[in-house]
């Protein structure tokens, strides 16, 4: 099994399943910068692992077939679980957090589920918010923690998340990213992370 992991974009994808891993440890050890950081990170191996892909050259069927669902398996992990987890663990497992934690998991699977099995539409769009926007989301609304109350902080992550779960399983048409935006997410991504990883190491 390890042996398609040699493949170029399926070593990307593991890389990221592993800056998830990273990333839910450090929920768990209370580290919510860190970890954020590390789950942006796990966002941009996810992309980079499809730029790769489509640049391999006579890429084995059977690499392609298992690069899908190592792919499927991290945007589960990154977009859905992750924060689903962050969300419990700021809101101090609140009820409040649980539902919404538990319509984020449900509403990635949907999407993922549905997606496998439909793909794109017929112009090459999305159905469906992608589960790669939620980290930077998570990012953004972290970032801004220090302006916030902590209850309006709280207030404001769990309308967003409770909001992006309707909207991945939303019969809404997202555009694929194009390059432009692949070097937006890359910059704000790395920016970002490493504002992150000095507040969390602070």
């Amino acid at each position: 099994m390890l042996r398609y992991l040699v493949d170029p974009a399926n070593a990307i994808t593991a890389v990221g399943l592993l800056c998830s891993s990273l990333a839910l440890y450090l929920v768990l050890a209370g580290n919510i910068e860190l970890a954020v950081c590390a789950g942006l990170w796990a966002v941009l191996a996810d992309h980079l692992d499809g730029v790769v892909a489509s640049r391999t050259n006579n890429r084995k069927p059977n690499m392609a077939k298992m690069g899908k669902s190592l792919d499927g398996f991290g945007d589960v992990i990154y977009g859905a679980v992750l924060p689903a987890i962050i969300l419990i663990q700021i809101n101090g497992a609140s009820i409040i957090a649980f539902f919404v934690a538990s319509a984020l998991l449900l509403a990635g699977v949907v999407r993922l589920s549905y997606f496998a099995n439909f793909g794109k539409s017929d112009d090459g769009r999305f159905y469906g918010v992608p589960l790669s926007y939620d980290m930077p989301f998570m990012a953004v609304l972290v970032l801004a923690q220090p302006l916030l109350s902590d209850q309006a902080f709280l207030w404001i992550t769990n309308i967003v998340f409770a909001l992006l779960s309707a909207a991945h399983v939303a019969s809404v048409r997202v555009p694929s990213p194009n390059r432009a935006m692949y070097l937006g997410i890359t910059i704000f991504a790395v920016v970002a992370s490493a504002v992150l990883m000095q507040r969390g190491g602070a």
